[in-house]
């Protein structure tokens, strides 16, 4: 074995011990992780009361449960009772044991299977706040069973219903008030800590609200939805920010914040500290289950600042219900933000979406019911919007077509010397009187429309469950043909859609193939290569998106067919050309130096020779 050899096996050894030395490392930080999101888990799951352990020849034993419990032992046994607050949009079923929330329901909604759609629905989900029992220990009042429960039907068309967990004192209590107006998605959701002070541990100045959250599946694609399983929230000084549950297992605020909220991929539910109240600080931890129809689980506690007032009072509400724009902004609190309309370096196009594609859309909407018109009519506006640069972006390109002759002769005049070409390139253009840039800058002026689609369509609620040609559902895929196995970096279905948008795409390229440097392997082929790298991606997007994107490309197909056709004059360019080269040419200071620079590198490189 020779020297090179030995240091080859010698390499390869001590890469594949860093490799295991790595492996073994992300392992026993993934268990690390496991376990403490199962610690957080077993910590905030219902923890029901052991009645043998608590009483005596079949009666409660109320010395154990006081001892147990403290002062809220009498609120340790009950018997689960149920009430309903519901209005046009929404359906909430509460239950005594805990006071809370039991069932939410959208009523205007449905999952992808057609059944209910329940944003909040198993024991898992919970509401909840920390009060101290006996022993240094503290109890979950999700735990314990609330007196009332009767809903009260108010003048202005709201239900209220109102629970109260009582003490051994009967002066002290804690009680939760909910209110559901008429009609909306939010219901009101008031906190009454009356003389708990006295409860309390002598320097507590905040009380922890545990909000646990299971997002189940509610869409078609699980990875899609998990994509967009987030939680968002905004800090007293109005700043708004983001981290998606895949990404991220914890995280933790020590300044106030107005409110958090928990996104799936069309619905969320949020708590929003209402009228000046603030929380004072929220420590949130995640779990993203491998397997099942659970989406994502959320453990939040949400801290409320506690004067202790022998009569405290916070005020919140609790939104339940769709990603829909027009609604989330009317709360006048930056909520709509939650909607993804345009983020890193493409934040700028949220503005494209909100002052020129959803008015549109909406518009539209108004008096169409078909959403795939809707997306032919708004394609249509969008091209009509940017139709003076697509006739400049033509007009331009027929331009460097009559002058390609006078280019391929500089080519082969000058051969290798690229700084001599470029030098009489740019005199050739400035005496016709052509901008290089021309075709180049109406296509940057289109970007943004075309990444701000990007961003609407995936996001647009309006969409889900619309139907239009063969694609069921404009805010999923269209399937064709699903495959009985996975293809890498592509799918295990056939979307059409994108087949067509992809076809279309390979069109443009060819006819557009004379305005690409034919001497460069790379520009002459990317657009060729480009839509097929594409294709895997978009395979599993929005049906609406790539619909959108194919009918653009046969639009502008048919107005370059046009436009060369029957508006452009080729004879007519070449003469103007023609009548440019003979008027006496003006150069720009840029261009002077520019001219310079290149005359003194290329006296260098005669120097050098």
């Amino acid at each position: 074995m020779d020297r090179n050899s030995v240091i080859g096996f010698a390499l390869l050894g001590v890469l594949l011990v860093g490799y295991f030395f790595f492996n073994q490392k992300q392992q026993i930080a993934t268990q690390k992780e496991k376990a403490r999101q199962d610690s957080i888990a077993n910590l905030n799951k219902p923890k029901p009361v052991d009645t043998a352990s608590y009483t005596a020849a079949g009666t409660p034993d109320s010395s154990k449960l006081a001892s147990a419990y403290g002062t809220f032992a009498g609120a340790a046994n009950g018997t689960r009772q149920t009430a309903v607050l519901e209005n046009k949009v929404l359906k909430i079923t509460f239950s005594n044991q805990g006071g809370q929330p039991e069932t939410v329901q959208l009523k205007e909604f449905k999952d992808f299977q057609g059944k209910p759609l329940l944003l909040v629905n198993g024991s898992f989900n919970r509401i909840s706040l920390q009060v101290p029992a006996n022993n240094n220990t503290l109890l979950n009042t999700a735990d314990l069973y609330f007196t009332g429960g009767a809903v009260k039907n108010l003048p202005d068309g709201s239900q209220a219903i109102s629970y109260r967990l009582p003490t051994s004192n009967p002066d002290q209590f804690l009680e939760y008030v909910y209110t559901l107006k008429q009609d909306g998605y939010a219901v009101d959701f008031d906190i009454h800590a009356v003389g708990l002070e006295s409860v309390l541990p002598a320097g507590q100045k905040t009380l922890s609200l545990q909000w646990d959250a299971q997002n189940d599946k509610q869409e078609l694609d699980m990875q899609n939805e998990r994509l967009n399983n987030q939680v968002h929230y905004r800090d007293a000084d109005g700043k708004h920010d983001y981290f998606t549950l895949q990404r991220t297992s914890h995280q933790k605020w020590d300044n106030s914040l107005q409110w958090v909220s928990i996104k799936q991929q069309f619905f969320n539910t949020t708590f929003i500290a209402k009228k000046n109240a603030r929380f004072s600080g929220a420590e949130i931890n995640t779990k993203v289950p491998e397997s099942g129809n659970i989406v994502g689980q959320t453990f939040a506690t949400l801290e409320i600042p506690y004067n202790r007032a022998h009569d405290f009072s916070f005020p919140i509400e609790i939104y339940y219900g769709p990603n829909h724009y027009k609604t989330l902004k009317s709360f006048d609190i930056g909520l709509e933000n939650i909607i993804p309309l345009g983020s890193g370096i493409f934040a700028f196009v949220k503005y494209v979406n909100k002052w020129v594609i959803i008015p549109v859309f909406n518009f539209l909407s108004g008096f169409i019911s078909n959403y795939g018109i809707i997306i032919i009519l708004l394609t249509l506006f969008i091209r009509l919007l940017i139709a003076p640069f697509t006739y400049q972006s033509y007009v331009s390109s027929a331009k460097m077509k009559v002058l390609k002759p006078e280019i391929d002769a500089l080519k082969a005049k000058y051969g290798d010397d690229q700084q001599a070409f470029g030098m009489e390139q740019m005199k050739l253009f400035k005496s016709a009187g052509v901008n290089p840039l021309g075709g180049c800058l109406p296509a940057l002026m289109q970007l943004p429309i075309l990444v701000a689609m990007y961003s609407f369509f995936p996001s647009s609620i309006e969409l889900r469950q619309e139907s239009f040609l063969w694609a069921k559902d404009l805010s999923s895929y269209d399937s064709i043909l699903n495959l009985p196995f996975n293809i890498p970096f592509y799918g295990s279905h056939v979307s059409l859609f994108t087949l067509l948008m992809t076809a279309t795409s390979l069109i443009l390229a060819f006819n557009n193939r004379g305005m690409a440097d034919q001497s460069n392997p790379v520009m002459k082929y990317m657009p060729y290569v480009f839509p097929i790298m594409l294709l895997g991606i978009f395979n599993r997007l929005a049906s609406a998106l790539t619909f959108y994107y194919f009918l653009s490309n046969v639009i502008s197909i048919a107005l370059q067919w046009v436009i060369q056709k029957f508006i452009i004059n080729h004879d007519k360019i070449h003469a103007q050309i023609q009548e440019n080269k003979k008027k006496p040419a003006s150069k720009s200071k840029w261009q002077e130096k520019l001219e310079e620079m290149q005359r003194r590198q290329q006296d260098m490189q005669q120097r050098r020779k």
